[in-house]
């Protein structure tokens, strides 16, 4: 369905509460094992004998995929082999975390990963990657934390991990041997095997969703003109949860003097407040005006409404609407595209993409895109908007794809989680007046919900009347 402007309404809604008291969900045996063999298979297809996975701080969700950690500040390797021991290469403070693994491997202490002047090892790398399993005439593949096109066999020759590892690979796999990007195995947006989830999965990432969407909607319902950074920030603490992106709490103009985190600068009536917090499983974004209604505006930005807010609830309105199993991303994309064209709109990302461990796993949302959305895959919707000289708006949050034997699945396994679903499914399609198919699953309370002035709790957007079928559950 493809909303416009004029479908959607600024009016009395219902907003949503926090019901939030989740308890985190761990992966199963069954899962981990589901994931090892996915990977393998993935391997023997490709033709690999070795996959080296890379990670640090920032780019760990392919190693923890299997392993069930990321290395914290350090780096690390995680070796998988078709047909022997797998091996994992580790710093000085995370070789303990080796007994921890959820896949079997053998822990070698790799003083490289550590940081700077703690304790080296006198023994070379190269070394250490051969006793890992890396040897004469291999073909090999690397998983850094984002994949190129791969089309061409160029592209499968750039790497995105340090050079004294490509380095040494290619030293020990020799001319008989190949080494090539593999990241795509496990992040392509067709075909990589982390873009499907299982149930246990679903579970597992929900938590750190509807904890982010909480903890947003918090620091929404607190704030007031006046307030600084830090003050309204202080809303936005995950209970010791790791977070996949930069908390974002700005208001008005942003990056001064480069300074992206909160600062003890205050919000007044009028600015623009921007609220970010990432977890794993998804990210809740919110832009809005720290204000009561239009006339707590100045006076530059009285089109705030009808320029910015209505075009942009009507494109999520259609994303959340039109997407289901079996359609072509590229239909999607090209749906919002007529809703909100690019060349008024200015936006350039993807509007949507893969979530999981981290907040964007890669995106099958791109022009002419054939990849069929399929039961299994989670994903943000995440458009952005921009248009100089005007106030900006968002509202970002995940859904997932479920067939009905993963929803019977969900049901049976995790009634908690299949309850809140139905909750969220019940609020968007009944109060916000956004139709979803049935394998629509809101990861997030939020999903759907955009209060455009943030000091008035009791209006938001919503589709107008007639123009849905608010279908019942």
């Amino acid at each position: 369905m493809l909303f416009t402007k004029k479908d959607v309404r600024y009016t009395e809604v219902k907003p949503p509460e926090d019901l939030f008291d989740n308890e985190p969900v761990e992966l199963t045996e069954a899962t981990i094992q589901e994931r090892l063999f996915k990977t393998c298979d993935a391997m023997e297809k490709r033709g690999l004998d070795a996959l080296v996975i890379y990670a640090d701080r920032e780019h760990y969700g392919n190693f923890k995929y299997l392993t069930g950690f990321s290395p914290r500040f350090e780096e690390a390797l995680l070796i998988l082999h078709r047909g022997k021991e797998h091996a994992l290469m580790l710093g000085n403070e995370m070789l303990e975390m080796g007994t921890h693994s959820r896949i079997p491997a053998k822990a070698i202490h790799t003083s490289y990963f550590s940081l700077p002047n703690q304790p080296m090892e006198k023994e070379p790398f190269g070394n250490l990657l051969r006793r890992a399993g890396i040897d004469e005439g291999l073909r090999v593949g690397v998983a850094g934390w984002k994949l190129f096109t791969n089309t061409r066999e160029d592209e499968r020759q750039l790497f995105d991990v340090p050079y004294y590892i490509v380095k040494a690979i290619k030293e020990l796999t020799g001319e008989g041997g190949k080494i090539e990007n593999g990241a795509d195995l496990l992040i392509h947006p067709d075909y990589g095997v982390r873009v499907r989830v299982n149930a246990n999965e679903i579970a597992y990432f929900e938590y750190g969703a509807s904890l982010a969407a909480s903890r947003v909607l918090y620091a929404m319902n607190r704030a007031a003109a006046d307030m600084t950074e830090m003050e309204l920030a202080d809303g936005l603490e995950a209970l010791g949860q790791p977070i996949t992106v930069q908390t974002i709490c700005a208001g008005e103009e942003r990056f001064q003097n480069a300074v992206v985190e909160p600062r003890k600068k205050r919000i007044r009536l009028g600015d623009s407040v921007s609220l970010t917090l990432g977890m794993c499983g998804g990210l809740t974004a919110r832009k809005a005006v720290m204000a009561r209604d239009a006339e707590d505006l100045r006076e530059a930005d009285r089109g705030y409404l009808e320029d910015m807010v209505k075009p942009y609830f009507a494109a999520a309105a259609t994303w959340y609407s039109s997407i289901h199993t079996g359609m072509r991303a590229g239909e999607l994309y090209d749906l919002i595209n007529r809703c909100i064209p690019k060349e008024i709109y200015g936006w350039t990302l993807n509007p949507g993409h893969y979530i999981g461990e981290e907040e964007w796993l890669s995106s099958p949302l791109y022009p002419d895109s054939d990849i069929c959305l399929s039961s299994g895959a989670m994903l943000q919707m995440d458009i952005l908007i921009h248009r100089e000289g005007r106030k900006g708006v968002n509202a970002e949050d995940g859904i997932a794809l479920a067939d009905e034997r993963l929803r019977e699945e969900l049901k049976r396994e995790y009634p908690g989680t299949w309850k809140r679903m139905e909750r969220r499914r019940a609020y968007m399609i009944r109060e916000l007046h956004i139709p979803l198919h049935e394998e629509v699953l809101p990861l997030s309370d939020l999903a759907g919900y955009l209060r455009p002035y943030l000091l008035h709790h009791g209006r938001a957007m919503k589709v107008a009347d007639g123009c849905s079928k608010a279908a019942e559950l």
